[in-house]
């Protein structure tokens, strides 16, 4: 790649006279030998992977495997269509989609990790509800996967991208810095206000801890994704009203490697603090042991 920061990929584009979109795009290509045009046809098989997951999210049993969640993004697309919500219409349906694709990972089905299968359900969630919103056709759409890409290239290689090395920060928060980047793409914003974009949805989510109940993809990761999609619109949003992140992004990057760094362990993916181990989360934990130990087949 060309660049291997936010504010070089600024540089280029503006250099350049391109989207982020098509600069990843003419990367990806170069990278890997491969025509654009078959770079595009891969990445429009992958979107098509995050619109099913919506639609069986939205449509089918999401209950995982566990019993402990499912339903809730049918759950705030009934409650989004009752009547007024707090947050708007806009923001309610990328919460629903959001928590639809996250609950049909927790399911098994099949989704695309954006940047990992924990925060799958913040960038269909994002792209989804706005493409219904404003009408976009599929191609845009998929160019709009490519800067997300892009960002979360630089995130991948400046941090990190995994909880058990930087904590939920490093999924969520990267997701939602993937989504808020493209989606000011999306709308016509400029190559420097998605960089701005990222760094607002960044700083929103630094210290954020990964801690799921009995080590699953469920609780709280679930409605982490659902809220994440309503933290990137606001980002997007504010960087296309022309709000500066007043730290630079790449800056604020370097600061979720220090985080991340530092975050105890327990905090890590290992289920052994935070909410995991709440009086609820360790009796949550002790119920699904018990359930295993008496599935049919055990010799006792």
């Amino acid at each position: 790649m060309r660049f291997s920061h936010l504010h070089e990929i600024n540089e280029i584009c503006r250099q350049e006279s391109k989207a982020i979109s098509t600069l990843m795009i003419e990367e990806q290509s170069r990278e890997t030998d491969t025509p654009a045009q078959d770079v595009i046809s891969q990445m429009a098989d992958y979107y098509e992977v995050m619109k099913e997951a919506v639609r069986r999210g939205q449509t089918e049993d999401t209950v995982s495997r566990s019993g402990l969640t499912g339903g809730d993004g049918k759950r705030v697309a009934d409650y989004l269509r009752s009547g007024e919500t707090c947050s708007g219409e806009a923001s309610a349906l990328a919460m629903a989609y959001a928590l639809s694709v996250s609950e049909v990972n927790a399911s098994m089905g099949r989704i695309v990790a954006t940047p990992t299968a924990g925060s799958c359900g913040v960038i269909p969630g994002v792209f989804i509800s706005a493409q219904e919103r404003f009408g976009w056709p599929d191609e845009h759409m998929v160019r709009g996967l490519f800067t997300a890409g892009a960002i979360g290239y630089v995130i991948a290689n400046n941090s990190f991208i995994s909880g058990a090395e930087g904590g939920c920060q490093a999924e969520i928060g990267s997701a939602i810095g993937m989504a808020a980047g493209a989606m000011v793409e999306l709308r016509g914003g400029t190559p420097e206000q998605a960089v701005h974009a990222v760094g607002l949805a960044l700083k929103n989510t630094l210290g954020l801890i990964c801690d799921p109940v009995a080590g699953l993809v469920e609780i709280p990761c679930i409605v982490r994704n659902g809220l994440g999609a309503v933290t990137a619109l606001a980002a997007a949003d504010m960087a296309l009203a022309g709000v500066r992140s007043a730290i630079p992004s790449d800056e604020v990057i370097d600061v979720m490697l220090e985080v991340g760094s530092a975050m105890p362990v327990k905090h890590r993916e290992t289920a052994k603090g935070g909410l995991a181990q709440t009086p609820t989360g360790r009796r949550m934990t002790e119920s699904l042991a018990g359930s295993r130990k008496a599935e049919p087949g055990d010799k006792r």
